[in-house]
């Protein structure tokens, strides 16, 4: 074995083959070095080495990241430190390569009843995914024990939507307007154009197109307490400018540079969400909804106004048109307005005594 002291402390490892050396690394650890050592023999060798695999998974994670660190985004790195905390204690204890599917769908199912959510599970599994894939290549084990596993579809039920109305947005609008101007166009547009808070946070005028129509240009999110980021599906959409809006938006352009925030407060700051529900006093002038509510407001009056649900999921940046159809089961199909309609018709001559003939007239 061909691991030596260095005089710093450190320890050594140097891969041979015959004479010539043909890798070497230093480590913390002499077990780390001869790990290290072992792995690269069996790699040469075109196999995996059984004692290799005898290494727990809570021993192997720091190393992975590590290696991580250096070729992935900050972002993934991020998400990939939490297997440390997330990895079940069991898991952690086990050697890598006794972990199998059924372990591994263990834990996502653990997750998913934690209260997790979907999304969080996936990311857990594409985190532990990618942690078993380095094992595969650094000869630890054979197989990657997640690829034959699945997240667990999520039941529970959904934060309910309160939208505004058409009506009732024009008269939170003008309520608001009462405390402050400014926001209360921020309110109109956000009914309008469907955007989240951190989306019109990050907004800036360059974003504002006017020909060959008006649209605003969607790229990214501004949450507070966070940096500028891509928006949540990571696309970047085009939301149209109706008229009712227009001059509103073409207002907050004016005198500002193209890289200026777009939406700003009457002292030209970004917004923040409790100043502006402190200055609307938006509990009362909201009508007990969410900031977010005005979203799901802008995907009904789309719809109400006949634009088809694929141009509404383009607009509102859903993944899945699932999404978009959940806003056409909250107002009603065309069948159940044409249901509606008959049922309010003049149905005079049709009584009930006229229709039990009928039937006993068909039986």
């Amino acid at each position: 074995m061909t691991v030596r002291k260095t005089p710093n402390g450190r320890w050594r490892g140097q891969v041979k083959v015959g004479r010539t050396q043909v890798a070497s690394r230093t480590f913390d650890t002499r077990r780390e070095a001869v790990s290290w050592v072992m792995r690269e023999r069996a790699a040469i060798a075109g196999g995996v080495d059984p004692r290799a695999g005898r290494q727990r998974v809570r021993d192997l994670l720091p190393e992975w990241l590590e290696v991580r660190k250096a070729s992935v985004s900050a972002r993934t790195y991020r998400s990939d430190k939490d297997l440390v905390r997330l990895v079940p204690v069991a898991i952690g204890a086990m050697y890598v390569s006794a972990i199998t599917d059924r372990e591994v769908q263990r834990a996502l199912v653990a997750l998913s009843q934690r209260g997790l959510a979907e999304s969080s599970v996936e990311r857990f599994r594409a985190s532990l995914s990618a942690f078993f894939g380095w094992c595969v290549r650094e000869r630890i084990i054979l197989t990657n024990p997640v690829t034959r596993t699945k997240v667990p579809r999520q039941t529970r039920p959904t934060v309910e939507m309160y939208p505004f109305s058409e009506d009732e947005l024009e008269e939170v609008v003008a309520a608001v307007a009462e405390r402050n101007v400014q926001l209360s166009r921020v309110v109109l547009v956000a009914g309008w154009t469907g955007l989240r808070w951190s989306e019109l946070r990050a907004i800036r005028v360059r974003d504002f197109i006017r020909v060959p129509l008006p649209l605003l240009v969607v790229e990214r999110a501004a949450p507070e307490g966070v940096g500028v980021k891509q928006t949540k599906g990571r696309r970047v959409r085009r939301v149209p400018v109706a008229d009712r809006i227009l001059s509103i938006v073409e207002a907050f352009s004016m005198e500002k540079g193209p890289n200026d925030l777009l939406f700003t407060t009457d002292a030209g700051a970004q917004l923040h969400a409790t100043p502006f529900r402190r200055t609307t006093n938006w509990p009362v002038t909201g009508q007990g909804r969410r900031v977010h509510d005005l979203r799901h407001t802008a995907a009904c009056l789309w719809l109400n106004k006949g634009v088809d649900p694929a141009t509404v999921q383009a607009w509102m940046g859903h993944a899945s048109i699932g999404t978009t159809n959940i806003y056409i089961r909250h107002l009603g199909t065309g069948a159940d307005r044409a249901g509606l309609d008959r049922l309010n018709a003049d149905s005079r001559g049709l009584g009930c005594a006229g229709g039990a003939s009928e039937v006993r007239g068909s039986e």
